[in-house]
C-alpha cells in the first residue's frame, strides 16, 4: 500500500484533547443536550457514546428521551423549552426520526445558537453567506482531516466532492472554498466523473455508492477521504453477514492515493469530535465567554 492511512482515532482524540484542554480554562461547564426518539439500537449506541465522550471532555450531557409513539408537537415542545433554557449551550436531536415525524420542522425549533448539528436553515445560511456560525459536524471533520495530511495552508488546492447532500456534499464544499480551494461539486449525473476526479488533489466521495471510485480514478498522490460508509455481503464471514466499506476502493485507492482514510476508522470518528468541539464554540458565543486557543490544536 503506497498510501498513508489519515486514522480517525488519532485526529479525533487530537480534537477531542484540544476540546477537554480548552474546557478546563472556561470559566463554566458547557452543556450539551440529546434528544432521542425511538428504540433504534444503533441511534441508542450513537447517543450514549456522545454523552460519555462530552462527560470526559468535563462538559455536562443531558439524554432526552421519547418513545416513538411521541408526537411531533411533543418532540417541538422539548426542542423548544431546551432552546430556551440558559444552562443549555447546544442541542441535538439524533436523526433519523421515527416514521411520520418532520425532521425539518422539528430542527427549526432548535435556536441556531445552540444547533451544535449546523442543520437549521439560518446555520446553512450563515455558511452560505460566509458568516460565523455552527458548521456541520462531519464536513468540518473531513477538512480537518485533510490538513492533517497536508497541513494548515490548503490555499489552491483542487477539491473534487461527489455528492451533493445538503448533509456532507453542499457544506464540505463550501467549507474547502472557504479555505481557498478551488472546488468542483460533481454527482451522479457528472460526465467525465472518472477524469474529473484525476483532477482532484482532495477527493471526497460522499455519494452512498460502495466502492465506486476506483484506483484509476485517482490522482497520484492526492488525499482522499472517504465519507460513504455501506454494507456489502460477506459470504467469507458466513450466510447473511455483510462488510462495511466506503465509497472508494480501499485497495485499488491505496496503491495511487497519497492520503486515505479508511472505513471504517475514518472520517465517522470525527463526526463526535467535531460535535464536542461545537458545543464549546456554542457555549462562548452565547456566554461572551473568548475561545481557548486550545481548541484549534
Amino acid at each position: 500500500m503506497a498510501a498513508q492511512l489519515i486514522d480517525g482515532k488519532i485526529v479525533s482524540e487530537k480534537v477531542r484533547a484540544g476540546v477537554a484542554a480548552a474546557v478546563a480554562r472556561l470559566p463554566g461547564k458547557p452543556c450539551l443536550a440529546v434528544v432521542l426518539v425511538g428504540d433504534d439500537a444503533a441511534s441508542a449506541i450513537y447517543v450514549k457514546s456522545k454523552g460519555e465522550k462530552t462527560e470526559a471532555a468535563g462538559m455536562r450531557s443531558i439524554t432526552k428521551r421519547y418513545p416513538a409513539s411521541a408526537s411531533q408537537a411533543e418532540i417541538e415542545a422539548e426542542l423548544q423549552a431546551l432552546s430556551a433554557d440558559p444552562e443549555v449551550d447546544g442541542i441535538l436531536l439524533q436523526l433519523p426520526l421515527p416514521k411520520g415525524l418532520d425532521e425539518a420542522s422539528a430542527l427549526a425549533c432548535i435556536d441556531p445558537m445552540k444547533d451544535v448539528d449546523g442543520l437549521t436553515e439560518l446555520s446553512a445560511g450563515r455558511l452560505v453567506l460566509g458568516k460565523p456560525g455552527l458548521r456541520p459536524c462531519t464536513p468540518t471533520g473531513c477538512v480537518i482531516m485533510a490538513k492533517y495530511a497536508l497541513g494548515d495552508d490548503l490555499s489552491g488546492k483542487n477539491v473534487v466532492v461527489i455528492g451533493r447532500s445538503i448533509l456532507v456534499g453542499k457544506p464540505v464544499s463550501l467549507l474547502f472554498l472557504a479555505e481557498n480551494c478551488t472546488v468542483t461539486m460533481a454527482h451522479s449525473k457528472t460526465k467525465g466523473l472518472d477524469t474529473l476526479c484525476r483532477t482532484a488533489d482532495i477527493l471526497v466521495p460522499a455519494v452512498g455508492r460502495p466502492e465506486m471510485v476506483r484506483g484509476g480514478w485517482v490522482k497520484p498522490g492526492a488525499v482522499v477521504i472517504d465519507v460513504g460508509i455501506n454494507r456489502m455481503p460477506a459470504p467469507e464471514k458466513g450466510e447473511g453477514k455483510t462488510r462495511v466499506v466506503g465509497d472508494a476502493h480501499f485497495a485499488e485507492c491505496a496503491e495511487v492515493a497519497g492520503w486515505l482514510t479508511p472505513v471504517p476508522g475514518g472520517v465517522g470518528l470525527m463526526t463526535v469530535a467535531c460535535l464536542l468541539r461545537n458545543t464549546v464554540l456554542a457555549a462562548c458565543a452565547r456566554r461572551g465567554w473568548a475561545v481557548p486557543k486550545d481548541l484549534d490544536a
